[in-house]
């Protein structure tokens, strides 16, 4: 008998009991995609919080008696009443290689149908951006094969820049056009024909647009061979506000995880004007005052905290890149909207798009005297900054001096030949879509047009002559062409490289019709 004593004491004094503190309340009030939950004491901003069925909401409100929660997918079974519990958790999404090629939803849940993610961390979406000491200026360009870009407005490794106009001004083709460049470069590089080159990986976020948007980019992106170094994080018009949202901080936490590897990345926000719009549906749902035109009053600091995430970090930091490009939608032309100039003012430049130059077959149209480039030609690559020159000026002189052109027929000898040039450049920056160029066409493209090549060509044939001109560098003197992509040469001070384009050029003049 006391042996079974003893047995029963020695167990007992073996139990561990431990004690599971959590934090739970009580949903008092839904609707609209939010909860308002009583008994949550000890809740973070931006938590996630646990509902019966799965679901999951953020906890946005914070006040004294109550927590407004913004609930997450689909949450029409949570009643009144219902119990949920805060998880310790800040909201996070699935981060890593695995995610390229690869399209996901703004909780990072995929959604193209090819299996589950394997995922190489849990990233959180909103985090401090990296501060100055991390930080080291911008020198690495971002080609993006469109050639008025790379040549007038250049972007860099680390730079926000602005792509603003209204809608159906061909402002997603731009960022579109700079993946499809950046696959191109990357291929090329693994192929060992691009030497020092860091491969530059590709996030691309679709806010409030329609699913067959989504769809026809990835289309493009995959005819195209780019979808391999992509991610698009997609929150359609048919998403809750919530999702759309979040999902800009979604593409930007899987970018940023890429930077924290040393890596470097490029992220478009497809775009910030229906981000806004949707951050405006969910705080006007949590009844948060409302400011000019409706918005919230932190609506500022919405577009500032995800786009200062940008940045090129140190050696010591990792020597990681993001660079962002993000979208915004005027009205008629108005850059001086609220949201615009919130957006303009946080930026590292812009490129403005023309209606009026859309319509008149000018794609991209791309307004010269408005859109800027406060970093990129400190970036630009030797070669382009040598036959880029001057051409920002030969064009703005040209739209000025076209206005006189229409009512004046006797014009000196000085500004006929100022229009004429100007000309010759408004078609030869004229190019179809996804069909970026590579850098080294360009320099020879600009180089020519510097060099007076183009001046005795009729304007209707500058596009025909650029085409042959192309052909007969890509055909016969690919040589030349893999020495200005490796060397990158001053096509202004190195007389040998100089001597070889323009002899190259002329050979093929002459035999030109």
């Amino acid at each position: 008998m006391s042996s079974i004593l003893q047995e029963l004491e020695k167990e007992i004094a073996n139990v561990a009991t431990s004690v599971n503190k959590t934090n739970v309340g009580v949903v008092r009030q839904v609707g609209d995609g939010v909860a308002r939950v009583e008994g949550l004491s000890d809740v973070m901003l931006n938590e996630m919080i646990s509902f019966p069925g799965g679901v999951t909401g953020i906890a946005l409100n914070l006040e004294e008696s109550e927590v407004g929660v913004v609930l997450l997918g689909e949450y029409n079974a949570i009643a009144e009443g219902d119990e949920c519990s805060a998880t310790g958790k800040l909201l996070s999404v699935p981060v890593g290689r695995a995610t390229f090629g690869r399209v996901v939803n703004a909780l990072g849940a995929p959604i193209d149908g090819k299996g589950e993610i394997a995922a190489s961390a849990q990233y959180p979406m909103e985090k401090i951006a990296p501060g100055i000491i991390k930080r080291k200026s911008v020198s690495v360009p971002v080609q993006t094969g469109i050639m008025s870009i790379d040549a007038m407005i250049p972007i860099g490794r680390g730079q926000r820049e602005l792509i603003i106009g209204d809608r159906a001004t061909g402002k997603t083709t731009i960022a579109v056009d700079t993946i499809i460049s950046q696959a191109k470069q990357n291929k090329l590089a693994e192929q060992g024909k691009l030497q020092n080159f860091k491969p530059l990986y590709c996030i691309y976020v679709a806010i409030g647009q329609k699913l067959s948007n989504v769809a026809r980019i990835q289309k493009t992106l995959e005819d195209a061979g780019a979808m391999e170094y992509t991610t698009i994080v997609s929150a359609t018009a048919s998403d809750a506000a919530a999702m759309q949202f979040l999902a800009p901080y979604a593409g930007c936490a899987i970018a940023e995880y890429m930077m924290d590897q040393g890596e470097d990345c490029l992220i478009v926000f497809d775009d910030l004007s229906k981000h806004a719009v949707a951050y405006r549906q969910v705080s006007l749902i949590l009844k948060r005052p409302s400011g000019r035109e409706a918005y919230p009053g932190d609506v500022f600091y919405l577009h500032s905290r995800l786009l200062e995430r940008s940045a090129r970090l140190s050696d010591a930091a990792g020597g990681g890149s993001l660079t962002a490009l993000p979208v915004i939608e005027t009205q008629a032309g108005d850059v001086s909207a609220y949201i615009p100039t919130n957006v303009i003012s946080i930026t590292d430049g812009q490129i403005y798009l023309e209606t009026d130059l859309f319509y008149q077959g000018i794609r991209p149209a791309i307004s010269v005297g408005l859109s800027v480039s406060r970093v990129g030609s400190a970036a630009q690559t030797k070669t382009i900054k040598s036959v880029a020159g001057t051409t920002k000026l030969d064009l703005a002189q040209f739209r000025e001096l076209q206005a006189f052109a229409q009512f004046g027929s006797d014009l000196d000898a000085s500004t006929k030949k100022k229009i004429e040039r100007g000309q010759r450049i408004v078609e030869l920056f004229k190019q179809n879509q996804y069909s970026p160029l590579s850098m080294e066409m360009e320099s020879v493209y600009l180089f020519a047009m510097q060099n007076g090549y183009f001046d005795d060509v009729a304007v209707s044939d500058v596009k025909r002559f650029q085409k042959d001109l192309g052909e007969f560098f890509e055909t016969r003197k690919t040589d030349l062409l893999d020495k200005i992509r490796n060397e990158k040469p001053d096509l202004k001070k190195d007389a040998t490289s100089v001597g070889a384009v323009k002899q190259a050029i002329e050979d093929f003049k002459k035999g030109w019709k």
